[in-house]
């Protein structure tokens, strides 16, 4: 056997490993690269997006080994399983959203966090995947399309804590929690009529929330979106440094460590909300363009996977879950290129911050349960 037949056989013998660790972990391929790629651009980011921070590194990283732990435990469990739980995670979600009223953590003019001493977290983050799981489990059951109680019931379901959540204020999470909702309704057949009838309850609904919902603070991002140097100093100043930053960057960016925007802290929020403006500073179009890919195959797998699941409530649960991933990424990348108004959404398995880094890869987990019970039910 020659040299180039040692060396093929022992690739084979490589990928075959490869293929068979996934296989054995119930790891979708497409799905597991895409999140690794994206995890490692954002995870060196990061450091250079927090001032070189170590410490900020590590605890983003020790955050990010834990939920891919718990990713790929959540990957292994039997889908009745999920489905019992779909329920309790659900009110208890919305018991701790209550508890925030009263109890939760003022920061930045927002009440969104509870202190349990030992750890402080959102719970609005544990409802963009309990309200997905809520209507998924209950819906899979039931005659398709939902008749009009089911579509009051599970309405209910998604407005109660969409409210909740906009009150503290955190309208960006409010709106990936009713969007993840909506979409498994949309799944499940809804019929045209309340489609066109819901398409002609936005007009006064959108007046209602401008006039009595939306806080000052918000009605003038909106406001500064339309005009964002109607106020250069102030509310306009992130998307217009965001701006900057990402035109600096050109085609194969400044450098890493080397864009100004983020070394001189010109740009706010550099390694939560608007990293990636960072990464189009100092990687340039190339960089954004991995990421924006990433994402894009993350969405494209996750709808894959809704649409071959052997039963409805793995269909329901992964259209919710995929369009709660895509519709963050989607609108956080928006923000950062001034498409629309400021949400305070961070991007997805980048980002600084343990609540969200966590709920995004335990959605990872619930896709890929579901797609390794596809795969088993199809074999």
């Amino acid at each position: 056997m020659n040299y180039e037949t040692l060396e093929t056989s022992r690739t084979q013998r490589t990928l075959t490993g490869g293929t068979q660790l996934l296989l054995a972990l119930h790891l979708d391929g497409p799905l597991f690269v895409a999140l690794c790629l994206v995890g490692g651009v954002g995870s060196i980011v990061l450091f250079s997006a927090s001032g070189r921070s170590v410490p900020m590194l590590e605890a983003h990283l020790l955050r990010f080994a834990l939920g891919l732990v718990a990713m790929i435990m959540l990957a292994q469990i039997p889908p009745r399983l999920i489905r019992t739980i779909a329920p309790w995670a659900y009110v208890i979600g919305l018991v701790l959203l209550f508890a925030v009223m009263f109890l939760g953590d003022i920061s930045m003019g927002a009440q969104r966090w509870l202190d349990l001493g030992v750890v402080r977290f959102q719970p609005s983050e544990i409802m963009k995947l309990a309200v997905p799981l809520a209507c998924a489990w209950y819906l899979h059951e039931r005659p398709l399309p939902p008749s009009l109680l089911s579509l009051a019931i599970v309405g209910v379901a998604i407005g109660v804590p969409t409210l909740l959540i906009a009150e503290q204020p955190d309208l960006g999470t409010a709106l990936l929690v009713a969007a993840a909702g909506g979409m498994v309704i949309l799944l499940a057949g809804l019929q045209l009529r309340y489609i066109l009838s819901a398409v002609g309850l936005l007009i006064p609904l959108a007046y209602g929330a401008w006039r009595f919902l939306l806080h000052d603070y918000q009605r003038q991002r909106v406001l500064t979106f339309l005009d964002p140097q109607s106020d250069p100093l102030g509310s306009g100043y992130h998307i217009i440094q965001s701006q900057i930053a990402i035109g600096s960057g050109g085609v194969f960016g400044k450098g890493y460590l080397n864009g100004s925007q983020a070394q001189l802290e010109f740009l706010p929020e550099r390694s939560t909300d608007f990293i990636f403006a960072v990464i189009g500073e100092e990687l340039g179009l190339l960089g954004t363009t991995v990421i924006l890919v990433c994402f894009v195959v993350i969405a494209w797998r996750g709808f894959q996977i809704a649409m071959d699941a052997p039963d409805r409530f793995g269909s329901f649960l992964a259209i919710g879950v995929t369009t709660m991933i895509a519709a963050q990424a989607f609108f956080n990348i928006s923000v950062v290129l001034g498409l629309v108004p400021t949400k305070g959404i961070p991007l997805p398995f980048v980002s600084a911050g343990g609540s969200s880094l966590l709920i995004s890869l335990l959605g990872m987990g619930i896709l890929l349960n579901v797609s390794q019970h596809t795969t088993a039910a199809a074999s």
